[in-house]
C-alpha cells in the first residue's frame, strides 16, 4: 500500500494522522519552518494539490502547509453584484459576507483534510494585523471539522532558525481585537468603494453622447482616491505657475590652474538693465579681492533603523525601483531567509541586534566594515516610532552577491546591499562636513563661491548613496587678489515645481494615514492601473481622467478626497486593534458619514458623470489604440520569428 506520506501529485484518499498543524502565509516560509523544527529532517507531500511539510517532534507528528494569503474576502451577497438591477445605495445598509477566493478553495479543503484531526493547530501567519485576519480565516475552516481543535499564535520576524524556535517556545493566544482591525477595514472599503464605484460607472455609462462602453468603469476606493488626490494637487499647482524671467551675474575666475565661476551676492535680479550695470562695473576690473572666508562645520546624522516606508521611498529614489517591486522583492528576501519582516514601522533595535551584526565579520564585502564598527563598540541609532509587533528591517544572513543573485536575481541582491549598507551605517559615526563661502570684491561688486568637503566620512564610507558633491575649497585666504577672466549676464526662467516623486507620494501617505505600510504601494499601483496617473523618472503624473475625476469629486464632496478624512478613519481602526472601540460601530460610523456623501454625490450626479465621461471616452479611446498597436507588434515579432526558424530549417 501506498504511503500516504509519499511525495504525489494527486489528491490523497487516505487522509494522514495529524497531531500539530502548522499553518503558515506562504510556501517558502512552510518549508523554513519545517527545516527548522525538523532539523532538516521533514518529507514533502500533497494534500488537495498543496505542497504540505511532515516530521516528527517530541512524539507527534507534525504537519506544515503554506498559504498563498488570503483564502477569503468579504464580498455581498450574489443577488446585490448585479449593478444594473441593485440601486448602489442599498450597500451601504447590507451585512457583507465572507466567500472564499477562487484560488482559495483548494487550501481550504487541505486545511479541513489536515486540521480535522489534530490536537493543536499553530498560526505561523505573518506577524501583522494582516497576519493576524488570516488566523482567523483559518480557524473558522477548521473549527467547521474540529471544534475541539487548540488555537496557539507563533509570532516571529524572520525566518532565522534559532528566531523560528523562539518563536515556537513562546506560542501566543491568537488576538482577535487585530484581526477585527482587519475586518472592519475590509468591509468598509468594500462598502464604499463598491457603492461609489457603482453610483459612478452607472451614470458615466449613460451620459450622451459620450457614453461609456460596458467592461470599463470609473473606480472609487477610499484610498485609491486620497492617494490620486495628493498626486492631482501637485500637477495642479505646476500646471498654474506662472514662469518669470531673471538675470544672474556670472564672473568667471581663476587660483591657480582653476578655473570656477562666482555668483553675484544679489542671486537673481529680475530687471535686465540692473544685472548689465552690475556686469559692466565689474568687468572693468581685472583682479578680485577676497573680502572673506566664512567656514562652517556641519554633522550630517546616520540614518534611523529601516521601516516599510522608508524601505520603498529608498528604493525609489535611490535605486530607481518602484515601491511595489521593492516590497515585493523585500517580502521574497524575507521569505528566503535574507532579511528580516519587511512590513514594520519600528526604527528601534532590539538588543539582541548585535549578533546580527557580528555575522557580517567574515563578510567579503562588508567584513571589515563590521569587524571596524564591533572593536570600537558601536551602538546603533534609533528613531521614535515602534509598532511593538517587529524589529526595524535588517539582514538576518550575511550573503554573498553570489547567493542573492541566485535566487532573486539583480534587483534581489540591489535590494539587500541596500538593507545591509543602511543597517551598518546606523551603528555608524556622523558624517562631518566643512563648508567656506567665499566673498569677493570686483569693480566694487560683490560675488560668492561655495565649496564643499568632507572631513570626516562617518557613515559616509559604508552609505555612499547619500554622498555629498563635493567641491574642494580654495588656497586662499583675505586679502588675496585672484584673475577675472570674465563677466557675463546669463538669462534663465524659474521653474515650475516637478510632479511630485513615489518617494514623496509615500511619505505623504504616512503622513496622512493613507493605507498601511503594507498597502501603500498596492494603492499608488492601482491608480496606474485605472489610467488615472503613470510614473516616468520617479515622478507620479496624472491623466487627464484621473485629473478630472478629483475635480469632480473635489467640487462636490471634498471629503471622499481628502486625505486627512482617511487618516481619521485610520485612528478609529487603531482604536479596535487598542480595545478602545468595537469593531461594529467602527464600521457603522463610517458607513454613516459616507452614506451622508453618498447623497450629497447623487445630487449633482448628472453633472459629475457629463463632465467625466468625454474625458473618459478619450482616454479608452486611446488605450484601445495602444492595444492595436502591441497586438501589432507581437504579431509581426511571431511573424518574424516563425521566418527565422524556417530559414534555421533549411540550413
Amino acid at each position: 500500500m501506498r504511503s500516504p506520506w509519499a511525495t504525489s501529485k494527486t489528491r490523497y484518499t487516505e487522509i494522514p494522522n495529524v497531531d500539530v498543524l502548522v499553518v503558515c502565509e506562504k510556501n517558502s516560509v512552510a518549508q523554513a519552518v519545517a527545516s527548522a523544527l525538523s532539523g532538516g529532517g521533514y518529507r514533502e507531500f500533497l494534500m488537495e494539490g498543496v505542497r504540505c511539510f511532515s516530521f516528527t517532534r517530541e512524539g507527534r507528528r507534525w504537519v506544515v502547509v503554506g498559504l498563498r494569503g488570503h483564502i477569503m474576502d468579504f464580498d455581498f451577497e450574489s443577488k446585490f453584484n448585479k449593478w444594473d438591477s441593485v440601486d448602489p445605495e442599498v450597500l451601504f445598509h447590507l451585512k457583507p459576507i465572507r466567500v472564499v477566493r477562487s484560488e482559495g478553495w483548494r487550501y481550504v479543503e487541505a486545511l479541513k483534510a489536515l486540521g480535522r484531526r489534530a490536537e493543536e493547530v499553530i498560526l505561523a501567519l505573518d506577524a501583522d494585523p494582516e497576519g493576524e485576519s488570516i488566523a482567523f480565516e483559518v480557524m473558522d475552516v477548521v473549527k467547521l471539522v474540529n471544534p475541539h481543535a487548540e488555537f496557539k499564535r507563533a509570532w516571529f520576524s524572520s525566518v532565522d532558525e534559532e528566531e523560528l524556535l523562539r518563536a515556537f517556545s513562546e506560542l501566543k493566544k491568537p488576538n482577535k481585537l487585530l484581526a477585527d482591525k482587519c475586518f472592519a477595514r475590509s468591509i468598509i472599503d468594500l462598502t464604499i468603494g463598491a457603492s461609489f464605484t457603482r453610483l459612478l460607472t452607472l451614470h458615466v455609462r449613460e451620459a450622451k453622447p459620450y457614453s461609456l462602453p460596458r467592461g470599463y468603469f470609473i473606480s472609487y476606493g477610499p484610498c485609491q482616491s486620497p492617494t490620486l488626490y495628493l498626486v492631482v494637487e501637485r500637477a495642479l499647482k505646476r500646471e498654474s505657475f506662472q514662469s518669470q524671467r531673471f538675470y544672474r551675474v556670472v564672473a568667471k575666475l581663476k587660483v591657480g590652474d582653476r578655473i570656477f565661476e562666482a555668483e553675484h551676492v544679489k542671486g537673481r535680479f529680475n530687471s535686465k538693465e540692473e544685472a548689465e550695470g552690475v556686469k559692466s562695473r565689474a568687468q572693468l576690473s581685472k583682479k578680485a579681492v577676497v573680502e572673506a572666508v566664512k567656514s562652517t562645520r556641519t554633522v550630517r546624522a546616520p540614518p534611523k533603523p529601516l521601516d516599510t516606508v522608508e524601505l520603498e521611498s529608498l528604493a525609489s529614489r535611490l535605486l530607481n525601483m518602484r515601491a511595489k517591486k521593492a516590497l515585493d522583492v523585500a517580502e521574497e528576501l524575507y521569505r528566503r531567509g535574507f532579511i528580516s519582516y519587511p512590513r514594520t514601522e519600528t526604527q528601534i533595535y532590539p538588543p539582541s541586534i548585535q549578533e546580527r551584526l557580528k555575522s557580517f565579520i567574515g563578510h567579503p564585502l562588508f567584513g571589515s566594515y563590521a569587524s571596524m564598527l564591533l572593536s570600537r563598540g558601536a551602538k546603533p541609532t534609533a528613531g521614535s516610532k515602534d509598532d511593538k509587533a517587529h524589529p526595524p528591517i535588517h539582514p538576518v544572513k550575511a550573503a554573498a552577491r553570489s547567493e542573492v543573485e541566485r535566487v532573486l536575481g539583480r534587483d534581489g541582491w540591489r535590494l539587500y546591499e541596500l538593507v545591509v549598507r543602511h543597517f551598518l551605517a546606523t551603528f555608524s559615526e556622523p558624517a562631518r562636513l566643512e563648508g567656506k563661502r567665499y566673498t569677493f570684491n570686483i569693480g566694487g561688486e560683490k560675488f560668492t563661491f561655495t565649496t564643499l568637503e568632507v572631513v570626516d566620512e562617518g557613515f559616509l564610507e559604508i552609505y555612499g548613496y547619500e554622498y555629498p558633491r563635493v567641491v574642494p575649497h580654495l588656497p586662499v585666504e583675505s586679502g588675496c587678489e585672484v584673475e577675472v577672466l570674465g563677466v557675463e549676464v546669463r538669462e534663465g526662467q524659474t521653474e515650475p515645481p516637478p510632479y511630485i516623486s513615489e518617494s514623496e507620494l509615500l511619505k505623504l501617505m504616512e503622513k496622512w494615514g493613507i493605507g498601511t505600510d503594507a498597502t501603500m504601494q498596492d494603492h499608488i499601483q492601482t491608480n496606474v492601473e485605472r489610467g488615472y496617473m503613470y510614473i516616468e523618472s520617479k515622478r507620479c503624473i496624472p491623466t487627464e481622467l484621473g485629473k478630472k475625476l478629483i475635480a469632480q469629486l473635489s467640487l462636490y464632496v471634498p471629503d471622499l478626497v481628502k486625505p486627512e478624512v482617511r487618516g481619521d478613519m485610520e485612528r478609529h481602526l487603531a482604536k479596535i486593534a487598542a480595545g478602545e472601540e468595537d469593531m461594529e460601530s467602527v464600521v457603522e460610523k463610517a458607513k454613516e458619514h459616507f452614506l451622508s456623501q453618498y447623497v450629497k454625490l447623487k445630487e449633482h450626479i448628472h453633472e459629475v458623470a457629463q463632465s467625466i465621461a468625454e474625458v473618459a471616452r478619450k482616454s479608452i479611446a486611446e488605450v484601445e489604440e495602444k492595444k492595436v498597436k502591441r497586438r501589432a507588434r507581437r504579431g509581426k515579432r511571431k511573424t518574424s520569428s516563425r521566418r527565422a526558424s524556417r530559414g534555421l530549417r533549411g540550413m
